[in-house]
């Protein structure tokens, strides 16, 4: 049987779907931030497309970890973090934290892994 150009075309996309969140989630922490140092930090960097790159991957490991944190509230469960509200984000402060992860560390984590941290750093859950 002979498919069609776009069935087979259609199969091919959705096997790459599949495959890309795989993929994604054995990046280390270690190869987000090299990649990250490489990037001027200036108001042209997001003009390059690995830094545009790199801020969705922090997009979304920072909504993955205040799911984390939501998910945890709901279940009376104390989150890995305790955000009051929004927060801030200065370039060259995540990045300075991230690059003091010694680099044995940075290996076995995620991107989500350092984001996690870096909030966990900058809000601190009280002590119950």
């Amino acid at each position: 049987m002979k498919r069609h150009a776009p069935t087979a075309a259609i199969i091919a996309a959705i096997s790459l779907t599949a495959v890309l969140p795989a993929a994604a989630q054995t990046r280390t922490l270690d190869t987000f931030v090299t990649e990250a140092n490489r990037v001027p930090l200036n108001p042209t960097a997001m003009l390059r497309s690995d830094a545009r790159r790199l801020a969705g991957e922090f997009r979304t490991a920072l909504t993955s970890v205040r799911t984390e944190v939501r998910t945890a509230r709901e279940a009376g469960r104390t989150p890995p973090a305790c955000p009051a509200g929004k927060v801030e984000v200065n370039p060259q402060e995540l990045l300075r934290f991230l690059n003091a992860i010694p680099q044995a560390q940075r290996v076995r984590m995620t991107p989500t892994d350092g984001i996690r941290a870096w909030l966990a750093s900058r809000y601190p859950c009280p002590a119950t």
